[in-house]
């Protein structure tokens, strides 16, 4: 089981969408910071936050090799958020159950209805 402080990082983590494209690049291959920044016109520094963010999650490691920021995608925290919400799944897939089975029952009823019904006799 997951610690509630572990989920409370990865999911504030997730919230933000640059995080989530720099997690999406990681999952390549490993990245500089720079390379993560590059399509978000954004600084190094403000990439670096979004790093740290990532870092204090367990999402991501980050080693330095010279001046070079190296970052790597590390997604165990990412199973425990996935065990997190395959609990809740059984709730919207049951609502989903029941929303096609009432679909079909619809479909059904017109089909019976349109085949109940007179042909109109060919005008002359």
């Amino acid at each position: 089981m997951v610690s509630e402080s572990t989920l409370d990082h990865v999911f504030h983590a997730l919230a933000d969408p640059t995080r989530r494209a720099m997690l999406r690049t990681l999952a390549a291959g490993e990245r500089k910071i720079g390379d993560l920044a590059a399509p978000h016109a954004m600084s190094f520094a403000a990439a670096s936050k979004h790093v740290r963010v990532l870092e204090r999650a367990g999402l991501v490691r980050r080693r330095v090799e010279g001046r070079a920021h190296v970052c790597r995608l590390e997604p165990a925290p990412l199973a425990g958020a996935d065990e997190w919400l395959r609990f809740y799944q059984s709730l919207w897939t049951s609502s989903l159950d029941a929303l096609d089975a009432m679909l079909r029952a619809e479909d059904e009823a017109a089909k019976a209805t349109q085949a109940e019904q007179p042909r109109a006799a060919p005008s002359r």
